[in-house]
């Protein structure tokens, strides 16, 4: 039981650190990016790793199936759902990230313009708000 905990614990520790020197010193550009695409093909690595660990049938025992055991289409379909909510706040967070500045300056300007430039910094939050209810829909199909 200890070891279901250990173990992603050692993989969180092993995937992030690359990325601990960057936030804590100043690098240099070269190693920045060295760091970066470590982190990044480690991450990748380890999907892959445990895509392939969880497909292999010798890890798979009748003691360790758990009672929630769903067909390969389920798990795509929440994997579906998973990414429909992270993309669509991601895409938020993106559309926030320029509108809001912008908003800020237009009413630093004209405070006429709150409004409007409310609703602009809105428009990018419903961005997210849509992306929870297409996985809302896709999780009741399963």
């Amino acid at each position: 039981m200890m070891i279901t905990f250990i173990l992603p614990l050692i993989a969180v520790v092993l995937l992030t650190l690359p990325l601990v020197k960057v936030f804590t010193t100043k690098l240099e550009k070269r190693s920045v990016k060295m760091r970066l695409a470590t982190h990044v093909a480690g991450f990748f690595g380890a999907i892959a790793l445990t895509l392939c660990l969880t497909m292999t049938p010798a890890f798979a025992s009748e003691a360790t199936v758990s009672p929630i055991a769903g067909t390969v289409a389920q798990g795509m379909g929440f994997l579906a759902a998973a990414l429909a909510t992270g993309m669509s706040a991601l895409g938020a967070g993106i559309a926030v990230a320029a509108a809001a500045p912008a908003a800020i300056g237009a009413f630093s300007e004209n405070e006429n313009n709150f409004g409007k430039a409310l609703i602009f910094v809105a428009l990018g939050e419903g961005v997210a708000i849509y992306g929870l209810l297409i996985s809302i829909l896709i999780v009741n199909a399963l």
